[in-house]
């Protein structure tokens, strides 16, 4: 017996809450009802979806979790063709989930979600802020359909659309004795203290930057805080290296930094929107996409 939209929608809805009585109640309809469609899903696929915990609700199983992402991608989907069918001359509508790396995040999204809902005004866009392993997880969670990010610890599931590259550059005190300097070399920074942005992905990927280039930092403060390694510095003779740069040279408590290009030829590194490779993007992101291109083309 073929699977519906119905089944799907009732069984994502107790995914994400985590229990029949929530999802029932999410989606209006009685527990029996919901109990009965997961039943008839596990039937049809021949698999397990949840593990049931007593009096402490569902957990996904590996079946299940992969179920979710084509579930959410594929209800996203009906979602387009239902509203198409409705009028081609009408605006797109509905919810667009979107992931961001969450240093990345407040330099750029609010600018371009401010323009997208001013064209798309239909759309209730919600943001998914994390750290780059966060990012990559929640693509595959199917938490959101796309994310803005770098393109660090990308696999083979993962298509990456670039959007600009983003140089590296230090951080340092405005009185910093390298400061007054136009562009500074690793292998001069050393000799300093080094305050390290402590995300998944983002601190090993700037160590090995160091480490690379054969030398050996002396780490003074590790945050993943953004703003606190910007403070830290401020405050200092310690030194950053980092790719995202606000417009503001000021730290959150009013101390000057410096920003300076890095000397030494590395990697480049982009950003640019990932999205899992499988699934076909919505209306909805494939829109959000473009204003993305028309956004970093005029840079």
């Amino acid at each position: 017996m073929p699977f519906t939209l119905k089944q799907l929608r009732y069984f994502v809805a107790t995914a994400e809450t985590g229990s029949v009585t929530l999802a029932a109640q999410r989606v209006n309809i009685s527990q029996p009802s919901v109990s009965a469609a997961i039943a008839e899903l596990e039937a049809r696929f021949g698999v397990d979806l949840f593990v049931r915990h007593h009096a402490q609700g569902l957990s996904l199983t590996p079946a299940g979790r992969e179920l979710l992402t084509d579930a959410k991608s594929l209800l996203d989907h009906a979602d387009d063709v239902r509203l198409g069918a409705m009028g081609l001359g009408q605006d797109l509508a509905g919810e667009l989930h979107i992931g961001c790396f969450q240093t990345v995040a407040p330099l750029i999204l609010p600018h371009l979600i401010g323009i997208f809902a001013r064209q798309h005004s239909e759309i209730s866009v919600k943001l998914h802020e994390n750290h780059v392993q966060g990012v990559l997880d929640g693509l595959r969670a199917g938490e959101f359909e796309f994310a803005l990010t770098y393109d660090l610890g990308l696999d083979d599931d993962i298509e990456f659309d670039t959007l600009t590259e983003v140089p590296l550059h230090c951080i340092l005190a405005k009185d910093h004795p390298l400061a007054r300097h136009k562009a500074v070399a690793i292998a001069e920074l050393i000799q300093y203290p080094l305050v390290l942005l402590a995300l998944p992905h983002s601190r090993d990927y700037f160590l090995s930057i160091i480490y690379g280039l054969g030398l050996q930092p002396r780490v003074a403060h590790e945050t993943p805080n953004f703003e606190m390694v910007r403070g830290l510095v401020a405050h200092s003779d310690a030194f950053s290296i980092m790719h995202s740069r606000p417009l503001s040279e000021w730290s959150l408590d009013g101390k000057r930094l410096a920003f300076l290009p890095i000397k030494e030829k590395l990697r480049p590194t982009r950003l640019g929107l990932a999205r899992l490779r499988k699934l076909r993007p919505t209306r909805r992101s494939l829109a959000f996409a473009a204003l993305c291109h028309l956004h970093f083309q005029g840079k």
